[in-house]
Formats: C-alpha cells, structure tokens, sequence
C-alpha cells in the first residue's frame, strides 16, 4: 500500500492540506525527527500556527517575504508552512554566500524579518532592510522556542491564492548577480504531487532530508516525505556521523548529490553497508561519472536508484530515471539518459537558432511545460521573458530525445560550471574578477575534477603584476567560497570573436592541453 492516494481531488490544494490531512489522520505519528526533538503532527501543526501568529502580530500580510538563513532546522519548514497559510513567501538565503551576495538577496527579495542560525547571526545583524531579526538555534529554551510557546496560534487566516507566491530561492545569475526564482504554491504542490509519484512511500517508510533547504533538492525534495505523511529526518549537516544514524534508524529515502555519493562508497564499513537500507535512493544536481554510478549499483543492489533532472526554475525535478532503468540488462545505454518526464510535463526540443521544434534524435535546447514553472525572476521582468516563454520554460541545456521517449542532456547553452551540486555562473564569476584593479580582462570555465566534477578556474590578463593568491582573496571577500576560482592562468590577450564573444571552447582546450602537459 501506498500513502497519499493521489485518486482524491488535488484541484485545490495547497501547501498547508499536506500537513492538515495528517493532522486528522495520524495526528500522534512522527512528523519530525530533527536531532533527539520529535514532533508528532499535531504538535508540528500547532507550532506552525503559532509561528503564524507571531508573523501575523508584527505585521506581516499576504504578499510579503519573510526570510531565513540558517543550515537545515526545523525552523525553517515552520515557516515555509506558516507564511504559506498567510499567503506570504519565505525566502531560503542560502548561507554559503559571501556578506555582499546576502546583502543583495535580502534587498532585492524585500524581506523586512529574517530568521537566523546563532552560528550566523554575526554576518545578518547589519542588514539595513530587516526590521525583525529572531535568532534561531537548538536549545528548547532559546529565542525561538521561547518565542513560539509565548505566542498564541493564529485563530484564523486568510484566503489563499494558489497562485501566490510560497518560496523564494536565489539562482546563480547569468548576468553576474543571483536571481530570485519565485514559485507559487499551485507549482509546488504540483512538483510535490507529480514527482511524487517517482519518490513512492508505503508505512513505516521515512524520509532522509539532508540536501540545503536553499536548493530544491533540499526543501522540495522534503515536501514529498511531508505530503506523504511519513516521517521526515532532518540532518543539519552531511556528515557521515549524522549520515550512518539516520540511514541506521529507519530512513528509507534520501536524496543526494554524486559527490556525497562518492564519499559513501569510501567511507567505513558500516557507513557503507547502512546505505544498503534505503529502499529509494535520488541523486542528481550535476552531472554522475557513468563508473560512480556502476559502482553504486554495485554496492548497493537492493537499492531503487532514481537519477533526476530539472532545475529551480521548474520547482525542482522535471524528469527521472527511474530503478527499472538503472538495472535493465538490455538496454545499458539509459544509464546515460536523464529520464522521462513527470507526469504533466511536455517536452519539446528546439533549434538553437531558429527556435523551431527539431525531429526525434537532433539535438537542440530542452523546453519543459508543466504546472510546476515558476511565477518568474524576482524584479527581473525581462529575464523572466526570456526564460519563460508562452508557458514553456527553456533550461539553456542542450540534449535529445530518443525513439522511446527517454531524454538526454548531452551539453550545456548556458555559461554555467557544476560542482559539487552548486552551479555556478561564469559572469558571475568575471564580474568580481573585473573588480579586482590587476584584471583588465577575465574569463571564467570549469575543468573536470574527480571528486568535485568541476572546479573553477580563471584566465586573467594584467595591467600590472599580482599573484594567484592575491586574486583568490579578493573573490573569497566578495563569492560564496564554492564560486571562487580554485586556479588562476595568466595570459597576455583573451580569445574573441569578431562580435567580443569569448571563445570559452578554446580556452577550455588550452587549459586542458596545459595540464595534461
């Protein structure tokens, strides 16, 4: 048998019917397991309406945003819950950025309340634009708890629009700064239920959440556990202390980036072995080695492993592939393949240059249509329409579509590096390393790396002499530290084509050519 039994009317759902159908069905099972605290799903329900009472007596309405910024806490899917019932938003910051990327987050996305991890309260506590600032940390008697037992539950609250925006979470830029990618509640609930069906729960299952609640794969991937009414295991960190306990005490889905991966099947021997526990395993974010994944099918043989493909734009996953696939002795090929799409996707495949819809096999960009698309870019109306066309989204990758219907994503359109499940945006990149007074040009190009996929690395011209570690500094002051180059080439001139289009292919083989040498 399976849970959320998906034969009901799901028309008008919204967030908060997930935890509220559980409330009146299992209202004493465990919601969540964060640490040694539980919470049934009465007492998680009771905490979020508390949490909206609070938001709801300093202020906050339908419309507005609320952030937090903190490593996985409880904390934070109270509030994703407790604005959503208030047709607010929450903006999930991502902590690894530097001051200066925080700073333009909370300032582009408008939030006047943040809520904040002790460990980094430090780096908030100047944001000029927060009128409310609530430390978040693990003690039951801290000022977050305190603050929920001390606040009456919201009695009542208002309508809701499905279409109202439910979360907030900043992408790398393509033009040098982050965007806000902006999804409602009708686009989550709809990845939740459509995607769902990939992530399938019976009883006594539960679900590992132990990706950033800043990405998709982080909290999105925690609303199928939710929706599910399972319980859900909350790791603040992915250490494989916190890893081994988790997969020891009853976890039976998880979702995971191949660098996490990797480090499980070098890890101890009971490290290793309790992955062998999960029923379902997802992986994806960036691109798996094909001999990573044969050594994890390997390893783990009972595992259902489920690769997925998609991005924020699309509220998180687009299309998998699923266990059957991993293992089919007949067709060794799909393990190349990203999948099929979810239900209520379309696909289309386009020429890169006319745009028009390209046969079975050809290569073009990928073009995703489901209710799952974001609303847009936060105040960036004209990257909006450019991503965001009559309803289909276009992901800037390059890839095709077979006679069976499975999908492939053969290369990236966009100027993007991956590593380890971060992406990173070469502009974004550039742009620090043109601020720095020794750049008068830079460009910016992932080289494989065997651990992290990809690492970054710079090609910079000079106007007068600098070191390596000097430029490294200036980009840890000003990018989170996974953005910053980890090597710096320097050259005389730059490759350009007739129009100043960088020729990143040729600086890549350069590059490549000189460390095999």
């Amino acid at each position: 048998m399976t849970l959320c039994d998906d034969r009901r009317d799901t028309s008008a759902e919204l967030l908060n019917d997930f935890i509220d159908r559980w409330v009146a069905e299992t209202p004493d099972a465990t919601a969540i397991d964060y640490q040694d605290r539980v919470w049934s799903w009465r007492q998680w329900r009771e905490r979020i309406d508390r949490l909206a009472g609070y938001l709801t007596g300093i202020g906050v309405t339908a419309g507005d945003r609320v952030a937090v910024l903190d490593k996985n806490h409880p904390a934070c899917l109270d509030l994703v819950f407790a604005t959503a019932a208030l047709g607010a938003a929450t903006v999930v910051l991502n902590w690894r950025l530097a001051p200066d990327e925080l700073d333009y987050a909370l300032t582009d996305s408008g939030a006047t309340v943040l809520f904040v991890g002790a460990e980094f309260h430090p780096a908030a506590i100047e944001r000029s634009s927060v009128r409310h600032l609530i430390s978040i940390d693990d003690d039951p008697t801290g000022d977050y708890d305190t603050l929920l037992h001390a606040t009456a539950p919201a009695t009542a609250t208002p309508v809701v629009d499905p279409e109202a925006a439910a979360l907030i979470i900043y992408s790398s830029g393509t033009t040098g700064r982050p965007k806000g990618v902006v999804l409602s509640q009708r686009a989550l609930v709809a990845h939740t239920r459509n995607v769902g069906t990939r992530f399938p729960f019976t009883p006594g299952d539960a679900n590992l959440v132990a990706m950033p609640f800043f990405h998709v794969g982080g909290v999105c991937y925690a609303f199928f556990g939710i929706r599910a009414g399972v319980r859900s295991i909350l790791l603040r960190t992915r250490d494989a202390t916190a890893l081994t306990h988790a997969l020891t005490t009853g976890a039976t889905h998880a979702f995971l980036v191949p660098p996490v991966i990797k480090g499980l099947l070098t890890a101890e021997p009971t490290t290793r072995a309790a992955v062998g526990n999960l029923k379902i395993l997802g992986y994806g974010a960036s691109p798996t080695p094909l001999g990573l994944l044969r050594d994890a099918l390997a390893a783990w043989p009972t595992v259902g492993f489920v690769q997925v493909y998609g991005q924020t734009e699309l509220s998180g996953v687009i299309a998998t592939l699923n266990p059957d696939d991993h293992r089919d002795p007949h067709r060794p090929h799909l393990l190349t393949a990203a999948g099929t799409p979810v239900p209520d996707a379309e696909v289309k495949i386009i020429d890169i240059t006319t745009g028009a819809e390209v046969p079975t096999g050809t290569q073009g960009e990928l073009c995703f249509r489901s209710p799952q698309t974001m609303t847009g870019y936060l105040n960036r109306p004209h990257d909006t329409a450019d991503t965001l066309t009559d309803g289909w989204i276009h992901t800037g990758d390059i890839g095709h579509l077979d006679h069976d219907g499975y999908l492939y994503c053969d290369d990236r359109l966009k100027d993007m590096i991956i590593t380890g499940g971060e992406n990173v945006y070469s502009p974004e990149v550039e742009r620090v390393l043109l601020d720095h007074p020794a750049i008068t040009d830079a460009a910016v190009i992932g080289i494989p790396h065997p651990h992290w996929v990809e690492t970054v690395a710079a090609i910079v011209v000079l106007a007068h002499p600098t070191t390596e570690t000097d430029i490294i500094t200036h980009c840890r002051r000003h990018l989170a530290p996974y953005k910053c180059p980890r090597t710096v080439t320097f050259t005389t001139h730059l490759p350009r084509n007739s129009s100043g289009k960088l020729l990143k292919k040729d600086l890549r083989t350069t590059l490549l050519n000189n460390i095999d040498a």
